[in-house]
């Protein structure tokens, strides 16, 4: 049996996984590695429990730290795993530094690059996540992309072999996820009713490292005349405290501010959401899945669909009355498959066996 490295370290990453592997490991002997690029259990460990993701085989446990440092250390963490395991075929997924370094230690050693969520493109190399998804498409052997914009990103960069398109993981982890978020909670239990809140998501250091941009986006909650469910993310938390602004929280009695929440938490929280405001790419996407109104507080986005068809809007809280925008907010347009049918994973499984010989 052919043996797989899998190199995975962050929250959407380990969701990929769940989806994944439940198909890979019955063609393939899949090897886990989690760089622990997050770290903190409520932000990472505890999908392994509750989504039921395999134990890791290498838990490298990198952690936080500058860009460069924290890949470089991963580089080395990988590159002894290879050492050891002798692997048939790397894979990573999406955009981030463990992406990154798995792609890196693949093209060096000679050993063929698989690319989970290939072709995306926010044109906005400001982004980390740009530099990490374009870098890895360029050396990349077989690139799996969710969409057909997708394809013609990577067309534009001469990059067109052993590219197929299989529809988004994310889209098969949602389905197969929804069932047990339903199981397992209750949205009376978080004391919300269905379309009766608004939920926000804000980590991003564009956001979160300028006391303006992250005034504006809770000064316009507090106006917004109806709750503000926001999970805090432990840099958001931070910041707030930092900048001063536990006053003008406390003093907003619609925003409701809980700890970080678990993935299926989320997924439930987003189905039941009358809008979601967020900066995060993955949850941008999931309420389109879950056909929920959403407002991006980025400049630009990776899903261009999403915006295109008028699920998703941009919004910049410094220039646009984010209050008013959510008061007038309207469903987009209905669109059958645009990320897949669900069933990307199978696709996956099925091309890497011809090709993986």
């Amino acid at each position: 049996m052919k043996k797989i490295l899998t190199i995975a370290g962050t929250r959407p990453q380990l969701i990929k996984i769940a989806a994944v592997s439940r198909v890979l490991r019955e063609s393939f002997q899949e090897i886990l590695v989690n760089t622990g690029q997050h770290y903190d259990y409520n932000m990472a460990g505890i999908f392994f429990d509750e989504l039921n993701i395999p134990k890791p085989d290498y838990d490298l446990g990198i952690g936080s730290d500058s860009h460069g440092l924290q890949t470089g250390r991963m580089l080395i963490a990988v590159e002894e795993v290879v050492d050891k395991e002798r692997p048939d075929a790397i894979l990573v997924y999406g955009d981030t530094n463990s992406t990154l370094a798995g792609a890196i230690v693949a093209s060096k050693r000679h050993i063929p690059l698989i690319h989970i969520e290939a072709g995306l493109r926010s044109y906005n190399k400001l982004m980390p996540e740009e530099l990490n998804r374009v870098m890895t498409d360029h050396v990349s052997n077989i690139l799996f992309t969710p969409t057909e914009t997708a394809v013609l990103n990577l067309q534009k960069e001469g990059i067109e072999e052993s590219v197929h398109t299989v529809g988004d993981v994310m889209y098969d982890a949602v389905l197969y996820n929804m069932k047990l978020a339903e199981q397992k909670y209750k949205l009376e239990d978080l004391s919300l009713e269905e379309k009766a809140y608004y939920l926000g998501t804000i980590h991003r250091a564009e956001n979160t490292d300028s006391k303006e941009q992250l005034t504006a986006i809770l000064q316009a909650f507090s106006e917004v005349g109806e709750k503000v469910y926001l999970p805090l993310h432990p840099r958001t938390k931070q910041k707030i405290k930092d900048y001063g602004l536990e006053l003008l929280l406390s003093d907003s009695d619609n925003i409701q501010i809980v700890e970080p929440v678990s993935y299926l938490e989320m997924l439930l929280l987003e189905k039941n959401a009358k809008a979601i405001v967020t900066d995060s790419g993955g949850v941008q996407k999931e309420a389109y899945f879950m056909k929920v109104p959403c407002v991006t507080l980025r400049p630009q986005t990776e899903w261009t669909e999403t915006v295109e068809y008028g699920w998703n809007q941009l919004v910049n809280p410094l220039t646009a009355d984010l209050g008013i925008i959510l008061q007038t907010i309207q469903l987009g347009q209905p669109i059958d498959n645009l990320y897949g049918t669900g069933d990307a994973a199978i696709k996956i499984t099925n091309i890497l066996k011809e090709m993986i010989k």
